[in-house]
């Protein structure tokens, strides 16, 4: 049974959190992933997110990205061809804690520009890459309110431009829509059911508000995008 509540965050977990997935389940919950985000447009709402974070960048040098919760490194391959395309000179860190998916990111990426990934304990502050700009995609909602507070802080205090986060919108909405998508388009058993526990445990705009409000010497720039999704922006302001 996932509990949901539209005044509350879900507190269940989800089987993914498990570091010890691997292997062919693991495979299947990342194929539905991707087609999660290729049927309902989440990995534009990052690019636009870097897009809008650039125009604090200074083009003649090199732009250091950090992907936080990087997966297999499909977030990171579509920034790198933006930035491509856009003749901007940068480099790429993608950051998890499962060994396992990172090393599924590098064989995967073995082609990518300019680009590391590393198993790396995000609430280990001293591991915490120096950026320009960092990215959170589907990544915060996997954590308590008080724990996202203090990894933001920890980021935004090595992020000189900003923090690009993409997440889920919590509405009874979304969690029946994603029931029916998942029967048709998705196999994982549990990528359906981290799928609901995903918006369960996500956002409404007074949870962003609170945590926002708690980041210090930040901006907030939020917009509600396609598909219950946030744009959440975070400038740091430091360049």
């Amino acid at each position: 049974m996932i509990y949901f509540s539209k005044h509350n965050r879900s507190t269940q977990e989800e089987l993914m959190d498990d570091f010890s997935l691997q292997g062919e389940p693991l495979q299947e919950v990342l194929k539905d992933l991707d087609t999660v985000n290729r049927y309902l447009g989440g990995n534009q709402i990052t690019i636009d997110g870097l897009e809008k974070m650039l125009l604090g960048c200074d083009k003649n040098r090199v732009v250091t990205i950090v992907d936080y919760g990087c997966g297999d490194g499909g977030s990171m391959a579509l920034c790198a061809a933006y930035l491509e395309k856009h003749h901007w000179r940068y480099k790429l860190i993608g950051l998890d804690a499962n060994a396992y998916i990172i090393e599924q990111a590098k064989t995967k990426a073995h082609s990518l520009k300019h680009s590391t990934f590393k198993v790396c304990n995000v609430f280990d502050k001293e591991k915490l890459p120096e950026a320009d700009i960092a990215l959170c995609t589907l990544f915060l909602h996997h954590f308590k309110e008080a724990q996202i507070i203090e990894l933001l802080n920890a980021i935004a205090t090595k992020t000189q431009v900003g923090i690009v986060i993409n997440d889920l919108q919590r509405s009874r909405t979304a969690f029946r829509l994603f029931q029916l998508f998942s029967e048709v388009f998705m196999n994982s058993k549990i990528a359906k059911f981290d799928g609901l526990v995903s918006i369960a445990r996500s956002f409404v705009k007074c949870d962003i508000k609170n945590i926002s409000e708690k980041i210090i010497g930040t901006r907030v720039e939020l917009k509600s995008k396609w598909a219950f999704r946030w744009r959440w922006l975070l400038y740091t302001g430091k360049v």
